[in-house]
């Protein structure tokens, strides 16, 4: 029952079906747009954020970034653009890219964009662009494409990297690497031209470095050498070669290398060691000793040669001294001789005994004569000589000390022309090669032959290649039946020094002192030797002009010595030629003051300058030369003649006494006759 007052609900009015669906699927589209809303307020955000984002990074990133159009108009550029090519305010405005790129790059630049609108992106290397007031710059251009749906052109986002810094780093790498290179080349260079041999090895002791000096020490190739053991050339090394270096030089000092074909080289090694990530290196530096050792050696023998040398030097000066003594006793005993046969009268038996003293006297003088001229190195005297009395004198010399198993064979040529020659040279240079054909036979038996012939090769047509001289000439040949010499020897068999005997049984001189005397008397000497048949040496004179010895001059015939009692000083050391002088002017007339002591003869000189005639002084006396004598004399009495005497007269000894004022040289030993006809002269005022 309904109330009263209540009014009376109105029936509810049920909604069909196809509008209830509409009301749904609009509720539902209104959800999916408020989603929708929701998400595109998301985007945005985001959107905002991210373009945020992107401005901050392009307006702080350190890199020179623009937004350029493809007509080169810069829409966009941050500070580092800015600050990088317009660092002033004055300077020119960043409005267009192209205007910054130097002239020489524009082209590239240009045809970077074109590739980039293409190809989305490009890169250009080692731009350079103008940064004003700063100069220039030098840079990559990177560009890559953007998407510009509200303009027509194309946009491209621009960023230039600064290269200087990554410049100037490869400049000075390339410097370095130019340096290092050029050390390198300078480094091959020393040791490709170092006078040592350079061997590099690995840790593994393989040869990685042969130097051109290596290669001829050790006479191997370096492309043989490399990659092989060390041992192959120097196996005593490898024991004194630590396993662990501890310092980076050593000297080892000699030792004895192996070449390629396994013959002993002495060298001298020092060692460098490097260490290294891969184990180290050893550099090796060898020295070749060889030629030092020669050298050595070759001085041992100068010197023995020397020793020798100057032992014959010493010989020769002994020789003279001893000679000058002899010269002396001989003339004793050839005046004594001679005073002894004017006593005993010529029916005397002992005229014969006194004849032969006089004969041994007379070669003793000329042997002397001799070793006084082999010991003074005088000028050769050339005058025309047969070498027949040479040959004759030289082989009396020889026969004294032939050995018994050697024998001695001589043939002279009849009439064999003459020859300009110092007859002591020719007699030195055929000693010596008698004396080497005897010492060649050694403890064998043979024969020495010498032969002396002349030949004419124009008459005789000699065969061609024929040694000796082209001219007429005398030819003085010594042949021997000795081992003979090979080859090689024949070779060098004048020269100085060089000798086949043991040191110090030969000086090497001999043959070069012939060679050297033939050279001086314009002549040659013929060699021909075979081993096991013997040698033969020829020595070839040139004749004399005419061919033959002039005629001796006979000798001034003098009157018969016959003093007036001229008082005549004798001076000598030796008491026996003083005694005889004494005696035998005595004799003839002449009184006689003899002296042994130059300064006592100078004194009684002094004392009566007007109580002598005639001064006769020996030249060599003993803290007193004759040559001073006789210039005091001069002093003390200008007038007075004045002679000299010697055992020896060389031409430097008659200068001198003839600029002494020397009236005579007198030659000793010489006979009494001559002396006495010689102290005649000159006090009658005539020269000698």
């Amino acid at each position: 029952m309904r109330r009263p007052g209540a009014s009376r609900a109105k029936p509810a009015i049920k909604p069909s079906a196809p509008a209830a669906r509409g009301v749904r699927e609009l509720r539902e589209h209104q959800a999916e747009l408020e989603i929708q809303n929701q998400a595109l307020r998301c985007s945005q955000a985001a959107a905002e954020g991210a373009t945020e984002r992107f401005l901050t990074l392009f307006s702080n990133v350190p890199l020179a970034l623009m937004l350029v159009d493809e007509n080169s108009l810069v829409l966009e550029s941050n500070a580092m653009a800015l600050r990088l090519l317009r660092p002033l305010e004055q300077d020119p405005p960043l409005n267009f890219l192209l205007p910054f790129v130097s002239p020489a790059h524009t082209d590239r630049v240009s045809a970077a964009f074109q590739t980039a609108l293409a190809m989305t992106a490009c890169e250009t290397t080692e731009v350079v662009f103008s940064c004003g007031s700063a100069g220039s710059m030098t840079g990559d251009l990177h560009i890559a494409r953007i998407e510009n749906s509200q303009d027509e052109l194309a946009h491209f986002i621009c960023a230039i990297v600064d290269q200087g810094p990554l410049l100037n780093e490869r400049l000075a790498l390339q410097q370095r690497n130019l340096e290092l290179q050029s050390s390198q080349q300078r480094l091959a260079a020393i040791i490709d031209a170092s006078l040592d041999a350079i061997i590099g090895v690995d840790h593994m002791r393989r040869i990685t470095v042969f130097n051109p000096t290596a290669e001829a020490l050790f006479t191997c190739p370096a492309a043989d050498a490399l990659g092989c053991e060390l041992s192959r050339f120097l196996p005593e090394l490898i024991a004194l070669l630590p396993s662990e270096p501890v310092s980076t030089k050593r000297q080892l000092g000699e030792l004895t290398g192996r070449t390629a074909s396994g013959s002993p080289v002495a060298i001298e090694l020092s060692l460098s060691f490097e260490h290294r990530a891969d184990g180290g290196t050893t550099t090796i530096f060898a020295r070749d000793l060889s030629a030092r050792k020669n050298m050595e050696a070759q001085r041992n023998t100068l010197e023995a040669q020397l020793r020798e040398s100057h032992k014959m030097q010493a010989v020769g000066t002994m020789a003279g001294g001893i000679a000058h003594d002899f010269n002396n006793i001989i003339g004793a005993i050839l005046g004594n001789t001679a005073l002894a046969q004017q006593d005993v009268g010529p029916a005397s038996p002992a005229q014969v005994s006194l004849s032969e003293i006089d004969k041994a006297g007379r070669r003793a003088r000329d042997l002397v004569r001799q070793i006084l001229a082999f010991s003074r190195n005088e000028s050769p005297a050339r005058v025309p000589l047969q070498l027949a009395e040479v040959v004759r004198e030289t082989v009396r010399l020889l026969k004294v000390t032939l050995p018994p198993n050697v024998e001695m064979q001589v043939s002279l040529a009849p009439n064999t022309p003459a020859v300009l020659a110092d007859a002591t040279q020719v007699e030195q240079a055929l000693l010596n090669l008698c004396t080497n054909a005897i010492q060649a036979l050694g403890q064998q038996r043979g024969w020495v032959s010498i032969e002396l012939s002349h030949q004419d090769p124009v008459a005789s047509a000699a065969p061609s290649g024929a040694q000796g001289l082209s001219v007429p000439h005398a030819r003085l040949a010594v042949h021997d039946t000795g081992p003979g010499m090979d080859p090689h020897t024949l070779e060098r068999v004048f020269e100085p020094f060089f000798t086949t005997k043991p040191v110090g049984q030969g000086t090497g001189l001999g043959l070069a002192v012939v060679h050297g005397i033939m050279r001086t008397h314009e002549g040659s000497v013929e060699v021909r030797s075979q081993s096991g048949v013997g040698s033969s040496f020829t020595l070839c004179f040139p004749l004399a002009a005419g061919g033959a010895i002039p005629a001796v001059a006979a000798r001034p015939v003098t009157l018969a010595v016959a003093g007036r009692g001229q008082r005549v000083m004798y001076v000598d050391d030796d008491q026996a030629l003083v005694f005889l002088v004494n005696r035998a002017l005595s004799r003839k007339g002449y009184v006689v003051s003899g002296f042994t002591d130059p300064l006592a003869a100078l004194e009684a000189l002094r004392e009566r300058p007007l109580a002598f005639d005639l001064l006769v002084s020996d030249y060599n006396m003993p803290g007193f030369c004759g040559l001073e004598l006789l210039r005091e004399a001069r002093q003390i009495r200008p007038s007075l003649p004045v002679a000299l005497a010697s055992g020896f007269v060389t031409s430097d000894i008659e200068q001198s006494a003839l600029a002494e004022g020397a009236r005579a040289l007198i030659h000793k030993p010489n006979d009494v006759e001559e002396l006495c006809e010689t102290v005649q002269r000159l006090l009658q005022g005539g020269g000698s």
